[in-house]
Protein backbone atom coordinates (compact mmCIF):
# COMPACT_ATOMS: atom_id res chain seq x y z
CA UNK A 1 0.00 0.00 0.00
CA UNK A 2 0.85 3.66 -0.96
CA UNK A 3 1.31 5.93 1.92
CA UNK A 4 1.29 9.36 1.26
CA UNK A 5 3.23 10.65 4.29
CA UNK A 6 2.36 14.20 3.63
CA UNK A 7 1.88 17.30 5.67
CA UNK A 8 0.02 20.48 4.86
CA UNK A 9 0.73 23.83 6.64
CA UNK A 10 -1.23 26.51 5.81
CA UNK A 11 -1.29 30.07 7.53
CA UNK A 12 -4.65 31.51 7.89
CA UNK A 13 -6.12 33.93 5.78
CA UNK A 14 -6.24 37.63 6.47
CA UNK A 15 -7.49 38.36 9.92
CA UNK A 16 -8.77 42.25 10.57
CA UNK A 17 -5.72 42.87 12.58
CA UNK A 18 -3.28 41.88 9.78
CA UNK A 19 -5.42 44.16 7.76
CA UNK A 20 -4.65 46.92 10.14
CA UNK A 21 -1.28 46.14 10.71
CA UNK A 22 -1.66 45.23 14.30
CA UNK A 23 0.19 43.09 16.00
CA UNK A 24 -2.53 40.31 16.76
CA UNK A 25 -0.83 37.37 19.22
CA UNK A 26 -2.93 35.86 21.35
CA UNK A 27 -6.28 37.93 20.09
CA UNK A 28 -9.28 36.18 18.93
CA UNK A 29 -10.02 38.32 15.81
CA UNK A 30 -11.66 37.35 12.78
CA UNK A 31 -10.91 36.85 8.96
CA UNK A 32 -11.53 39.55 6.32
CA UNK A 33 -13.19 39.22 3.12
CA UNK A 34 -10.42 38.92 1.46
CA UNK A 35 -9.04 36.05 4.34
CA UNK A 36 -11.44 34.20 3.46
CA UNK A 37 -11.11 34.33 0.06
CA UNK A 38 -7.63 33.05 0.86
CA UNK A 39 -8.48 29.92 2.51
CA UNK A 40 -10.68 29.41 -0.50
CA UNK A 41 -8.07 29.58 -2.94
CA UNK A 42 -5.86 27.99 -0.38
CA UNK A 43 -7.86 24.44 -0.60
CA UNK A 44 -8.43 25.50 -4.17
CA UNK A 45 -4.95 25.22 -4.52
CA UNK A 46 -4.64 21.54 -2.71
CA UNK A 47 -7.66 20.60 -4.91
CA UNK A 48 -5.67 20.51 -7.88
CA UNK A 49 -2.31 19.43 -6.71
CA UNK A 50 -4.73 16.44 -5.80
CA UNK A 51 -3.73 16.88 -1.59
CA UNK A 52 -6.81 15.90 0.24
CA UNK A 53 -6.02 15.77 4.39
CA UNK A 54 -7.22 12.87 6.07
CA UNK A 55 -6.64 14.75 9.22
CA UNK A 56 -7.01 18.18 10.27
CA UNK A 57 -6.06 20.42 12.92
CA UNK A 58 -5.62 24.40 13.99
CA UNK A 59 -5.29 26.24 16.88
CA UNK A 60 -8.14 27.71 19.02
CA UNK A 61 -8.15 30.90 17.22
CA UNK A 62 -11.93 31.38 15.16
CA UNK A 63 -9.17 32.64 12.35
CA UNK A 64 -7.40 29.62 11.61
CA UNK A 65 -10.89 27.54 12.50
CA UNK A 66 -12.70 29.41 10.10
CA UNK A 67 -9.93 29.26 7.18
CA UNK A 68 -9.42 25.33 8.17
CA UNK A 69 -13.62 25.04 7.41
CA UNK A 70 -13.17 26.79 4.39
CA UNK A 71 -10.31 24.57 2.92
CA UNK A 72 -12.29 21.53 3.57
CA UNK A 73 -15.46 22.55 1.90
CA UNK A 74 -13.28 23.69 -1.18
CA UNK A 75 -11.91 20.01 -1.26
CA UNK A 76 -15.33 18.26 -0.59
CA UNK A 77 -14.76 16.97 3.38
CA UNK A 78 -16.63 19.66 4.81
CA UNK A 79 -17.53 16.43 7.51
CA UNK A 80 -13.69 15.99 8.75
CA UNK A 81 -13.36 16.86 12.23
CA UNK A 82 -10.45 19.17 13.08
CA UNK A 83 -8.66 18.93 16.56
CA UNK A 84 -8.23 22.60 18.00
CA UNK A 85 -4.90 22.80 20.29
CA UNK A 86 -3.47 25.63 22.35
CA UNK A 87 -0.26 24.68 20.90
CA UNK A 88 -0.68 25.98 17.83
CA UNK A 89 -2.08 29.16 18.90
CA UNK A 90 0.20 32.12 17.68
CA UNK A 91 2.75 32.89 19.67
CA UNK A 92 2.22 35.94 22.96
CA UNK A 93 3.49 39.56 21.47
CA UNK A 94 3.12 40.21 25.09
CA UNK A 95 3.35 44.33 24.96
CA UNK A 96 3.15 44.78 21.41
CA UNK A 97 -0.42 43.03 21.55
CA UNK A 98 -2.61 45.24 19.81
CA UNK A 99 -0.57 47.96 18.75
CA UNK A 100 0.51 48.94 15.02
CA UNK A 101 3.88 48.03 14.06
CA UNK A 102 4.08 51.78 13.73
CA UNK A 103 2.95 52.27 16.94
CA UNK A 104 5.42 50.39 18.41
CA UNK A 105 8.81 51.65 16.55
CA UNK A 106 8.16 54.75 17.43
CA UNK A 107 7.40 53.25 21.80
CA UNK A 108 10.90 51.06 21.04
CA UNK A 109 11.98 52.11 17.51
CA UNK A 110 12.33 50.24 14.39
CA UNK A 111 15.51 48.51 15.13
CA UNK A 112 13.95 46.83 18.22
CA UNK A 113 10.58 45.54 17.09
CA UNK A 114 12.65 44.49 14.10
CA UNK A 115 15.02 41.70 16.29
CA UNK A 116 11.53 41.32 18.59
CA UNK A 117 9.46 39.84 15.32
CA UNK A 118 12.27 38.61 13.69
CA UNK A 119 14.56 36.66 15.93
CA UNK A 120 14.81 33.44 17.13
CA UNK A 121 15.90 33.69 21.10
CA UNK A 122 14.46 37.22 21.29
CA UNK A 123 11.03 37.75 23.12
CA UNK A 124 9.53 41.11 23.84
CA UNK A 125 8.24 41.98 27.11
CA UNK A 126 6.05 39.54 28.91
CA UNK A 127 5.84 38.03 25.60
CA UNK A 128 7.17 34.87 23.79
CA UNK A 129 10.45 34.20 21.41
CA UNK A 130 10.07 31.57 18.46
CA UNK A 131 12.05 29.84 20.54
CA UNK A 132 9.52 29.96 23.43
CA UNK A 133 7.17 28.91 20.61
CA UNK A 134 8.62 26.38 19.56
CA UNK A 135 8.90 24.60 22.92
CA UNK A 136 5.08 24.30 22.87
CA UNK A 137 4.51 23.34 19.10
CA UNK A 138 7.17 20.69 18.93
CA UNK A 139 5.50 18.13 21.22
CA UNK A 140 2.28 18.49 19.65
CA UNK A 141 3.40 17.55 16.14
CA UNK A 142 5.60 15.04 17.45
CA UNK A 143 2.62 12.94 19.17
CA UNK A 144 -0.53 14.32 17.09
CA UNK A 145 0.69 15.81 13.77
CA UNK A 146 3.41 13.83 12.77
CA UNK A 147 1.62 10.06 13.43
CA UNK A 148 -1.44 11.58 11.79
CA UNK A 149 0.89 12.12 8.35
CA UNK A 150 2.83 9.43 8.39
CA UNK A 151 -0.57 7.18 7.76
CA UNK A 152 -1.65 9.51 5.46
CA UNK A 153 -2.04 13.14 4.78
CA UNK A 154 -2.29 15.56 7.74
CA UNK A 155 -3.49 19.57 7.41
CA UNK A 156 -2.06 22.17 9.88
CA UNK A 157 -4.03 25.55 9.91
CA UNK A 158 -2.39 27.73 12.05
CA UNK A 159 -0.29 31.25 12.33
CA UNK A 160 2.42 33.15 10.85
CA UNK A 161 4.86 32.44 14.42
CA UNK A 162 3.54 29.36 15.19
CA UNK A 163 3.98 27.65 11.55
CA UNK A 164 7.46 29.36 11.31
CA UNK A 165 8.40 27.83 14.37
CA UNK A 166 7.17 24.46 12.99
CA UNK A 167 8.70 25.13 9.77
CA UNK A 168 12.40 25.87 11.80
CA UNK A 169 11.80 22.64 14.05
CA UNK A 170 11.15 20.22 10.63
CA UNK A 171 13.52 21.74 9.09
CA UNK A 172 16.07 22.29 11.48
CA UNK A 173 16.61 25.75 10.41
CA UNK A 174 19.31 28.21 11.89
CA UNK A 175 18.23 31.37 13.60
CA UNK A 176 19.32 33.46 10.55
CA UNK A 177 17.14 31.28 8.13
CA UNK A 178 14.64 31.76 10.73
CA UNK A 179 14.29 35.75 10.96
CA UNK A 180 14.33 35.58 7.20
CA UNK A 181 11.63 33.23 6.59
CA UNK A 182 8.15 34.27 5.63
CA UNK A 183 4.63 32.60 6.23
CA UNK A 184 2.15 35.01 4.21
CA UNK A 185 -1.49 34.47 5.00
CA UNK A 186 -3.38 31.59 3.33
CA UNK A 187 0.29 30.16 2.31
CA UNK A 188 0.52 26.64 1.42
CA UNK A 189 3.57 24.78 2.47
CA UNK A 190 3.90 20.42 1.57
CA UNK A 191 6.18 18.00 3.27
CA UNK A 192 6.41 14.35 2.44
CA UNK A 193 8.15 12.08 4.72
CA UNK A 194 10.31 9.00 4.17
CA UNK A 195 9.67 6.00 6.42
CA UNK A 196 11.62 7.34 8.72
CA UNK A 197 10.26 10.58 9.22
CA UNK A 198 12.91 12.43 7.92
CA UNK A 199 11.93 15.00 5.11
CA UNK A 200 11.90 13.81 1.64
CA UNK A 201 10.40 16.10 -0.37
CA UNK A 202 9.03 19.81 0.15
CA UNK A 203 7.63 23.16 -1.71
CA UNK A 204 5.80 25.90 -1.37
CA UNK A 205 2.28 25.60 -3.47
CA UNK A 206 0.49 28.35 -5.51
Amino acid sequence: MNVARTLLLVRHGESEANAAGEFTGTRDVPLTARGREQARAAGRRLLEHGLYPDAAFCSTRSRTAETAGLILDALGRPGLAVECAAALDERDYGALTGLTHVEAEVRWGADQVRVWRRSYATAPPGGESIRDTLARVAPYHLTRVLPAAMRGTALVVAHGNSLRALVAGIEALHADAIARLELPTGSVRVYRFAPDASVEAREVVT
